[in-house]
Order: structure tokens, then sequence, then C-alpha cells
């Protein structure tokens, strides 16, 4: 295995780098107030807004989706008003991912677009936060002169002083400080939650895989108090909620005062009225016969699916990633959650042409993923970076390589996936119907299994479970028509 003591040596050293590094030209320097010394919130001007349009161009994972909507909350409550378009806006925001390099030549290229904007309308202000802005930070100002400010993922709810400061002395600004030592108090803020929505239980990451950069852009981990959790559930289910989804990097490593991820679940489930429990994403070394059970024991409220990214089925990969676990361990969890929850339906997140993985290493993960039997797989090329211990290893994979064990392992997937789901067809299914398309009179909500299925109703089905009947069962869709 890494070396956990180094892993958390070289952490330290890059978020030093990060947090105190200022360039030596004092002409930069003197745009930049990178430790934001922002006034308290109460004392924000409340119209800072003043009707003007603000628009979030989000990329990534559940947790950035939600980072947006609580951007959206924060900046409507001075004054903003969400629109539609870049070109509406006076304010728009990246809420950026950088898990991949993809995404972040994305965020750039993005940004570059917004030029012309600018020239059209001097006053826009462009801010870019998310994952990349944590990670960019002065890179981003240096060389995207249109962008007026950067903030980091433990600034968010920062941002009304930020953007207030922004349109009152004009100065570029990057805040992108982690705010390790305090708790983490949030509460969730979703404009229209909806039938189904996130909570935050937890953010950040202390595992340090080797090919992750969440460490370095969410911080350390940290979670949310249970009965800040419960509050945020039962507000929720006075708003319409039917279902919520506890959000985190690393889910079931939650913990608060001796209680675990377990005993936030059975507390979900029996202190609150919510139909319907999901979580994301858990990771296999915290995924214990305890949870097991409480998933098994509140059948009625937590439902049967579980995303476990495996990410390789090669134990000598794995070590290479520090997953804290083997091919053989990982095959064990799941064989204790299908024990505990015959029903169970399962997905994965898998990395393809890590460095050093042969053509042996492919094979297992390929086998591990029809012995597991996953009805959905989330699979990527590795891709190098910054901070993380794999971008240093000599031993990269050839793009053209990853491109083609990727292919292979989704026609491989693919196959297997479609005689999988045949089995649903001619089922009746609980579906909680989230969505209407009144045009074509359809609705679509998903199974207690995380199937998304399309069905002819009526909208005020809205918010209700009903029995459907599947007639057609792709992996990724299903068909069905309603019970009645």
């Amino acid at each position: 295995m890494v070396d956990q003591s180094s892993q958390n040596e070289d952490l330290m050293q890059d978020s030093n780098l990060n947090e105190h590094h200022h360039s030596s030209e004092d002409s930069f320097q003197s745009l930049i107030e990178e430790n934001l010394g922002a006034e308290p919130a109460e004392k924000v001007n409340q119209d800072v807004g003043a009707g003007r349009g603000v628009y979030i161009s989000t990329y990534g994972c559940q947790m950035n989706v939600n980072d947006s909507e609580r951007m959206y909350s924060l900046l409507e409550m001075q004054n903003f008003v969400p629109v539609q378009t870049p070109e509406e806006a006076d304010l728009i925001l990246v809420n950026s991912c950088s898990i991949r390099e993809k995404a972040v030549h994305k965020v750039y290229s993005e940004v570059g677009t917004f030029r012309k904007l600018k020239d059209k309308k001097p006053d826009l202000k462009i801010g870019v936060g998310g994952c990349v802005g944590q990670q960019e930070k002065e890179n981003l100002i240096k060389t995207q002169p249109m962008i007026d400010f950067v903030f980091g993922t433990d600034q968010i709810d920062n941002l009304p002083q930020l953007v207030a400061q922004i349109y009152t002395d004009k100065t570029k600004r990057i805040s992108a400080k982690f705010e390790h030592r305090a708790p983490y108090h949030v509460e969730t803020l979703v404009r229209n939650p909806g039938v189904a929505t996130f909570v935050n239980i937890a953010k950040g990451c202390d595992n340090f895989c080797t090919f992750c950069v969440v460490p370095y852009t969410r911080g350390r981990e940290k979670s949310r108090p249970l009965q800040h959790i419960l509050a945020d559930v039962r507000t929720l289910i006075q708003r319409g909620v039917k279902e919520v989804t506890l959000l985190g990097q690393n889910v079931n490593s939650y913990k608060d005062s001796g209680i675990d991820f377990a005993d936030l679940m059975a507390a979900v489930a029996t202190e609150t009225d919510i139909e319907r429990i999901r979580f994301t994403t858990s990771h296999p070394k915290d995924f214990n016969q305890k949870l097991a059970d409480t998933m098994a024991l509140h059948n009625t409220k937590i439902m049967e699916y579980v995303h476990l990214p495996c990410q390789s089925g090669s134990s000598r990969v794995l070590d290479r990633m520090n997953r804290n676990y083997t091919r053989e361990h990982y095959l064990e969890k799941i064989a204790m959650l299908k024990k505990s929850i015959p029903n169970l339906v399962l997905s994965t997140d898998i990395i393809v042409g890590f460095p050093g993985e042969t053509e042996e290493d492919f094979m297992e993960t390929v086998n591990l993923v029809h012995e597991v039997g996953f009805e959905t797989i989330f699979a990527f090329k590795y891709s190098p970076r910054p901070f993380t211990k794999a971008a240093k290893f000599e031993d990269q994979i050839d793009e053209a390589v990853k491109t083609e064990r990727l292919n292979r392992l989704f026609d491989s997937h693919d196959a297997m996936a479609f005689e999988m789901v045949k089995s649903y067809e001619g089922q009746i299914l609980k579906i909680l119907v989230e969505k209407a398309d009144r045009e074509f009179g359809k609705v679509q909500g998903r199974s207690t299994s995380n199937k998304l299925v399309h069905f002819l109703g009526s909208p005020d089905l809205i918010g209700k479970t009903v029995d459907v009947k599947i007639t057609k069962a792709f992996p990724a869709v299903f068909r069905g028509e309603l019970v009645q």
C-alpha cells in the first residue's frame, strides 16, 4: 500500500503551497486578496444584485450540482435574478469540476467564449468556482483577463460578500482558503427541490487515492451534525420532497460524536417522514455489515440500489491506487451485501488505463464486472491530475491503449446489461413520479432500484408513488404502463 503518512505530508506541502504562494510580480499581487476578509453576512447590502441577472454553468458531480443550487439561493437573497442564458446575465459563474483533465480544459474553453459578452457588456462580472477554482486559483486570473474573481469550494457561503466587493471596488480577487478548523454547519438551500433532492451530510476526503484530486480541491473530511441533517430533511418534507439522497465524497465514512453512517440512515428512516432514502458515493472499505443490516431493516424507506466504486478489478492496480482493499475484499463486500439485501442492484465506477495497468490487469476488471453483475457502470480513462502521486508514475499508458480498453469494457458490459434488464419486463415496479411532459402526456420517475421509467400519465401524478408495469427495458431507461 502507498504510505498514508507520506500522502498526508504531500497534502500539507501542496496545501501550504497553494494557500500561501504569492506572485513575485507586485503589480499582479496588488490585484489579489487571497484570504478574503469578508463582512459578516448580515452586514452585506441585501440589494447587491439590484435585479441583475445571474447565470451559473455547472460541470461535474452531484456535489457540484448541489453547490450551484446553494449559490443561486444565496444570490437570490441579495436580489440577483436567475436567467437561462449567459447572454442575459450580468453575473456569470462557472462551477467547475477538475476530476479529469478534459473537464478543466472545458472550463478554460467556456470562459474564453465569454470574451465577446464582456466586450459588449463591460460591467459583466465573471467568476470561477468549484474544484477548478480551488485548483487553478492564480493561474485563472493570470491567463484569463476576463475573469473578475475566483472562489474555492470552502468559500461558497462567502459568495454574497465576495460579489458585493467585486461590484464595489472592482478589484480582482481570489478567495480559496480552506476552513480546516471550522465545523461543517450548513443548511440545505435548494430553490425548487421538487420531489427528490440532495442533502449534503459530509464533504472532503481523507483517503488520498493516488489518482484523485478531491482532497486537494474539497479539503479534509468533515461531517455535519446529525440533528442538523434531520432538521434539513424535515424542512424539505414540508416543501413537498418525498426522496432524499444523502451526499458526500465518501458518504459512508460519516461520523458525528460516536454516530456512524448506519446510525444516521436509521435516524433519517425512523425520525422523519421521508418516503425514500438513497446515498452516494460510498467507499468499499467503509461498507460494513452494520450498514447492510440497517438497509435491510429499513428496506421500506432505504432503497436497494448501491453505487460502490471498485475502480479496478486488479489487486495490484488497487494497491497502486491506494484503495485500501483487494479484489478479494471487494468481492467479499459484494457477497455480504447480496446476502443481506436479496434484491440489491449495483453500479460502480471504473478507471481504465491507470499507470502500469497491463492487459491482464484490465481483463481482471472486465471479469469483475461480469462476476459482480453490475447493471450500470461509469467508466473513464485515467487522467493525470495535479498534486496526485499517480501523475508522477513513470509507467503512464498510451492514450490509444486507454481508448481501446475503455471501448472494449463498454462493449462487454453493454452485452451483459441488455440481457440483465430483460428480467424487468413484465414486472410491476413502484415508481415515484418526478416530472411530467405535458406536450406528450407522459410522466417519468424512478423505481426503488433507481431505474428511470417513462409512461403515459397526467401531471397530477407528480409526487405520488404508483404501480407501473414495465413493457420494455433498456439499460439506461425503461418504458411502462400505469397499473390502474
